[in-house]
């Protein structure tokens, strides 16, 4: 049941923090652990943010009933996930049908990033240089340095960075295993998705698909939480178009939030269970107003510059960071907890150790509150 009521305005149903919290974390399959494949829940979630080798891995782990981390390494060991850059220019996990689209779907934004590094690429014919790039890439896998280095001879007044950049922009280049694999190491190698799938990259699906599925996996949302979470503008069309179809409800800020008539929308004292979440995790980077999670008090704590940290959330909201050093996981609230909160945060990370790392030892220590 939604805790709602008339806002003043009476346009629309007010949803309240706890609300939106529970509901955001119901669809990102954080309230409970989810009896559901591997497959089925990085489909489900739009794919996973994946800057970095590991974060996707304890992303499940947090969200699925019986993950292994071998079963995402064996999909992306048979071809059936991969790491390509779509949103926010950022590296994800997505399946191979999901890489085949989405990428087009955001390739305008690509295009744009190009701007840019205009001065590095005067001269420089990007029809020509991604036909080359394509032909470099489909005969081995080149890492970046190759690919800067091979692009140089044809154009050798061009900034080298901004060269491969543009291979990168104008080609759906995937990372060849063994990178991204559980327990293996590697180099970044490309290859073009078309390649490295053995089929070709498909329509773009359209925008109004696209807001459905965004919002069952992050909604109730505004139409900026969705620019942002895609890194693309000018989606209010696609949303409008969708209207008749969809609910919509209004933050406590007054901003129009629209959603699916049938998505949970649970209770607002429904139990979160506390969660260990990894760096980049999608649920912290996802919408344009963070406080359905990120409490106004603790926000920017999860950064330090470009870093960003593993984050523990307690009661659905974001509470404190962790870590796992040589010996022990070291969890850095930001508040003092209660008895009862610290003994399911212990709990909750016995479970994901259990997980994650079965055959190593770790203590559970608490450190000092995080100032």
């Amino acid at each position: 049941m939604t805790n709602t009521k008339r806002s003043v305005t009476g346009t629309a149903p007010l949803l309240g923090a706890r609300a939106h919290n529970r509901a955001t974390l119901d669809r990102q399959l954080l309230l409970r652990p989810a009896r559901m494949s591997v497959t089925a829940a990085v489909e489900h979630l739009l794919g996973l943010q994946a800057q970095n080798v590991k974060p996707p891995y304890y992303a499940l782990a947090a969200r699925l009933d019986g993950f292994t981390p071998e079963a995402l390494s064996r999909l992306m060991a048979d071809r059936e996930a991969v790491r390509i850059v779509t949103m926010r220019s950022t590296i994800h996990t997505h399946t191979a049908d999901d890489c085949l689209t989405l990428r087009p779907l955001v390739q305008p934004a690509r295009d744009r990033e190009l701007v840019t590094f205009r001065k590095g690429l005067a001269g420089v014919d990007l029809d020509r240089l991604a036909e080359l790039a394509r032909d470099l890439v489909e005969t081995e896998p080149r890492t970046m340095r190759q690919l800067r280095e091979a692009l140089l001879q044809e154009w050798p007044d061009a900034d080298p960075q901004a060269l491969a950049v543009a291979a990168r922009c104008r080609l759906p280049l995937v990372q060849v295993t063994p990178r991204g694999l559980w327990g293996r190491s590697g180099q970044v190698s490309l290859t073009t998705a078309e390649h490295w799938l053995g089929r070709p990259v498909e329509p773009a699906p359209t925008p109004d698909a696209v807001v459905l599925r965004y919002l069952g996996a992050f909604g109730p949302a505004s139409v900026k939480d969705m620019q942002t979470w895609a890194g693309t503008t000018r989606l209010r069309e696609a949303f409008e178009r969708l209207r008749p179809q969809l609910v919509t409800f209004r933050d406590v800020s007054g901003v129009e939030l629209f959603d699916l008539p049938d998505a949970p929308r649970p209770d607002p004292d429904t139990p979160a269970p506390p969660r260990f979440l990894p760096e980049f995790d999608n649920l912290l980077l996802s919408h344009a107003d963070r406080t359905r999670v990120v409490p106004p008090e603790h926000r920017g704590r999860s950064w330090q510059g470009n870093l960003a940290y593993r984050t523990l959330l307690v009661d659905g909201f974001l509470a404190g960071l962790w870590r796992l050093a040589e010996d022990a996981l070291v969890i850095e609230p930001f508040d003092d907890l209660t008895r009862a909160r610290r003994n399911e945060v212990t709990a909750e990370g016995e479970r994901m150790l259990r997980v994650m790392h079965p055959e190593t030892a770790y203590d559970i220590r608490f450190g000092a509150v995080r100032d």
